[in-house]
Parts: C-alpha cells; sequence; structure tokens
C-alpha cells in the first residue's frame, strides 16, 4: 500500500493564485510598520470625530439644528468613513506604485517570477483592500463608541467604505504608473482629493451646494461612499440608492483596473 505524501508549506503556497503572492509580499514588508500605522488609524478618527463632530457639531446643533434630520455627529461621522478610505487608497496608490516602478523597481523583481502584470496590479489592489479593511474596520469601531451606529446594516458600511477607496485606487494606480515625476501627485491631492473631501456631501448636504456644482458633486465616487456609507449606519439607506451607488462605484473600479492593467504593461513590459 502506498501513502500519499502531504502537501508541505512551500507547496501550499505554490497552489495559491499568483497575485496573492504578490499580497504576501507587502504583508511581510507591512509587519515593520504596523503598529505605527493602526495607531494612526485610531488616532485619526478620534480627533476628527471629537473636533468636527463634537466640538464644531455643538455649534452646529445649537444654531443651525439638525442636518438632513440627523445631529451633526451623526451626519459626519460616516461621511469621513467613507472620505478616510478614499485618502489611505489614494496614499497607497500614488507613490508606492511610481517607487516600484522608479525607485525600488520591485513590480520588476515580482515580474522575474512567474507573476504576470495583471498578477502584479491585482496583487498591489489586494494590498489596498487589506489596508482598507483595516482602517474602516477601526473606523467604524471608533464611531460606535461614539455613539453614532443606529442600524445593524452598520456593518456593511465596511465594504461600502472598501469599496469607495477601490474607486480610487484603481484609476490612481493607472496614473501613477505612467509618471516619472510626483509633481502630479501634488495636483491630485489639490485639485482632486481635497476638494471631493470638502464638497461630496461629507460636512454638509449637496443640496447646499450652489445649483451647478450639484451635478459634478453627484457624478464623483465619494458621494456614492458617503451616501452609503451614511445610509448604513443610520439604517435608511433605499434599495434603489444603495443599488446606483454600488453600480457606479463598481463601475469606475472596474474600469480603473482596464486603464491600470494597460498603463502598467506600456511601463514594465520592455
Amino acid at each position: 500500500m502506498t501513502v500519499e505524501a502531504q502537501p508541505v508549506g512551500g507547496e501550499r503556497h505554490r497552489s495559491l493564485p499568483t497575485w496573492l503572492r504578490a499580497v504576501r509580499y507587502y504583508a511581510y514588508q507591512y509587519k515593520r510598520t504596523w503598529k505605527g500605522s493602526v495607531t494612526t488609524s485610531f488616532l485619526y478618527p478620534v480627533l476628527y470625530l471629537a473636533a468636527m463632530g463634537v466640538g464644531l457639531g455643538s455649534l452646529v446643533n445649537k444654531h443651525v439644528g439638525v442636518v438632513d434630520g440627523l445631529s451633526y455627529l451623526d451626519f459626519i461621522a460616516p461621511g469621513l468613513l467613507a472620505a478616510t478610505a478614499m485618502q489611505v487608497a489614494g496614499n497607497e496608490s500614488m507613490y508606492p506604485v511610481m517607487g516600484a516602478i522608479k525607485w525600488w523597481r520591485t513590480y520588476y523583481a515580482m515580474l522575474a517570477t512567474p507573476l504576470s502584470v495583471l498578477d502584479v496590479l491585482l496583487g498591489h489592489l489586494g494590498w489596498i483592500v487589506l489596508r482598507l479593511l483595516m482602517v474602516s474596520v477601526i473606523y467604524l469601531g471608533v464611531m460606535a463608541a461614539f455613539g453614532t451606529i443606529h442600524s445593524p446594516l452598520a456593518v456593511l458600511a465596511i465594504p461600502a467604505a472598501v469599496l469607495t477607496g477601490l474607486a480610487f485606487a484603481a484609476p490612481i494606480s493607472a496614473y501613477a504608473a505612467a509618471q516619472n515625476t510626483d509633481v502630479g501627485f501634488t495636483t491630485i491631492y489639490r485639485f482632486i482629493l481635497i476638494p471631493l473631501f470638502l464638497f461630496s456631501g461629507t460636512f454638509f448636504p449637496v443640496s447646499q451646494l450652489p445649483a451647478w456644482l450639484q451635478p459634478i458633486a453627484y457624478a464623483t465616487p465619494l458621494f456614492h461612499g458617503v451616501r452609503l456609507c451614511r445610509g448604513l449606519t443610520e439604517g435608511h439607506l433605499g434599495w434603489q440608492a444603495a443599488l446606483v451607488s454600488t453600480a457606479y462605484l463598481v463601475v469606475v473600479f472596474l474600469v480603473g483596473c482596464w486603464l491600470a492593467e494597460r498603463s502598467y504593461a506600456k511601463r514594465l513590459v520592455v
């Protein structure tokens, strides 16, 4: 009678999808910095919610009253969850992508293995998913501590925030892969991420914007991420709004992936 050999650790790793090997690389690198990032991931929502939600919110509640039927703290907390996902995705999709091509040449090292260009892209996006999950879980926990969770559907705000981040990560990665300098990143921060942070419904309803700006705000990925997170944490998100916003974010992400694969291939394949 013969006994079949059991797979060893290396064989199990070889059975993984190839793009997951790239995710494992980023996770291994993250072991050196995770303590600092976890601390800031916890500290930022505490400071944001304390300063904007409690501090400024007390003035808003006193002089304005409710905002869209919510206290100001309840209004901005889920918006900040989506906006934070956008910021994290942007940070992970700019310098890390260009650096992996130009400075550290990490992508070229990956391509020297059985990984393909698509594997390299999916590996980086997969790592961004893990980062967004970590930040979103921490942020939702802080929101619960501040008493801004009013529905069991709030747990779905975590995948909603992750999807929001991916809708930014994929197209920004496509842009970053084509850059030779970091000059364009400043432009993205100043003219895209910061304006979206301020005018996509995070701090006040989009309906308060000038009429000509409202359609632009409605067309931004962050508006749909904010709507999903706010509706889920408050428990008043209609299925039509949820479907439209989810579909919008998925389409933006898929288009971004298509653009990113083309940009990566053009830059990495000699």
